[in-house]
């Protein structure tokens, strides 16, 4: 359908670390989080919520001299401020106490690849580095992973040994929506990524992901969420210490406290910034990946897919724009998985009979779906056409193209959405409630 001198409005999305600026048409829908402003002071935050958690003691009323102390952190795919968040937790616990040489800062890697060491550097500060023991968690190192339970789905759970010998566990990250484990955070800070890779595979089996509480958003009666609760209980947590931020990436909320009370506090809070309803379908929806860290590989973009995917109409388009400076990535099965199906059907009925069981098939079978349901354009400066194409994906170095594309094969106006800031922003049928 032809229509000319269409109005546009200008459009940036969270795209790598500059941004990327887009024209789209002037009545297309845009929905963002709701702008939190960040706290006055962020260090102060952090100390006043280690004094005074939820429904815990205090940090420093739980540790005392001579106590070991093992700290996990998230990886370089997670925007959590850790370079911020560290310090002040770091200076909390000597200030109780416990000696540098006590403490050990564990990279929650789950099933992701270990970080070079200038990697670690950026995301915790070289001081930080420098001055304390650091270690990267590794699922597949047997003599570094010790049972701790089954949990009530049948699932043996198998944790990093390191912190499961401390005296004092502390769980950090950062809180936001997640598309099969309703949000980030809490739990999630040891099963998947402390946990063992066959407990990890167990965690994001074919009937787990498939269940339909499995989603962005919710926690309670998912099935995922509700076994890395479970898992992260069996290690029996001192503290969780948790955040929120804004699209500046500025901290917003401090959550600090007993596991599940902490959490579920950080939850409600993100819930009330992040989750819009909208009352219809649309036929695009351009979405990103919340920009850098969370778009350096294909892989991670599937969460912005499946933010769009919940209010993409059927056999309508999602267009996603992730830098994916990491490629597909070369680390693990995600890449090889794909390029062994010819449709996500067929990647689907694999997965589900039992027949691809692997790390990574999770995230294969959610972009399965997502495929299902919709046509995924991907506009990756990282990715040639070729991986694009080997993906299941459609190529896009042009989503003004693409757009008008869409529109002059339409017998009728488009309704577009755009989801600037990706899956920091989860858009829903107001029929799902």
């Amino acid at each position: 359908m032809k229509r000319d001198a269409i109005e546009r409005k200008r459009i940036r999305l969270a795209y790598g670390k500059q941004g990327l600026e887009i024209d789209v048409p002037a009545d297309a829908t845009v929905i963002e989080p709701r702008y939190v402003e960040g706290v006055a002071d962020e260090r102060e935050a952090i100390v006043k919520a280690l004094r005074a958690p939820i429904a815990c003691d205090p940090l420093r009323d739980q540790v005392r001299a001579g106590h070991k102390v093992a700290i996990v952190h998230t990886d370089i795919t997670r925007a959590t401020p850790n370079e911020r968040i560290l310090p002040p937790l770091l200076a909390e616990l000597e200030s109780a106490g416990i000696r540098r040489d006590d403490i050990t800062l564990l990279n929650a890697l789950g099933t992701h690849r270990p970080q070079t060491d200038e990697e670690l550097r950026g995301m915790l500060g070289a001081d930080v580095v420098a001055n304390y023991r650091c270690l990267q968690h590794d699922g597949n190192d047997d003599a570094n992973l010790v049972h701790v339970g089954r949990t009530r789905f049948g699932h043996d759970v198998r944790i990093n040994r390191t912190y499961m010998e401390a005296d004092v566990r502390i769980l950090t990250g950062f809180i936001e929506p997640h598309f099969f484990a309703g949000f980030s955070g809490g739990p999630k800070g040891v099963l998947p990524s402390i946990a063992g890779a066959e407990s990890v595979l167990d965690n994001h089996g074919p009937k787990m992901v498939g269940h339909s509480k499995a989603t962005w958003g919710i926690t309670r009666g998912n099935p995922i969420w509700e076994e890395m609760l479970e898992a992260a209980t069996m290690t029996q947590p001192t503290l969780l210490l948790n955040v929120t931020m804004n699209r500046d990436k500025q901290i917003t909320g401090v959550f600090a406290g007993a596991l599940e009370a902490a959490h579920e506090a950080g939850c409600r809070f993100v819930q009330e910034c992040a989750m819009a309803a909208v009352e219809e379908p649309f036929d695009v929806v351009v979405t990103s990946n919340s920009g850098y860290p969370l778009d350096l590989n294909l892989y991670q973009a599937v969460k912005g897919m499946s933010a769009a995917s919940q209010v993409v109409k059927p056999g309508g388009h999602i267009i996603v724009a992730a830098e994916c400076w990491d490629g597909i990535p070369d680390f693990g099965h995600f890449g090889k998985l794909l390029n062994g199906f010819s449709a996500p059907d067929e990647a689907l009925e694999s997965i589900q009979s039992g027949r691809t069981a692997c790390l990574d098939q999770w995230q294969v079978q959610v972009l399965a779906m997502i495929l299902q349901k919709a046509r995924v354009h991907v506009y990756a400066e990282g990715l040639t056409d070729a991986q694009i194409r080997g993906a299941l994906l459609t190529p896009c170095r042009s989503i003004e193209t693409t757009l008008a594309e869409l529109a002059a094969d339409s017998d009728r106006p488009l309704r577009i959405c755009v989801l600037p800031e990706g899956p920091l922003t989860i858009p829903y049928l107001a029929a799902r409630n």
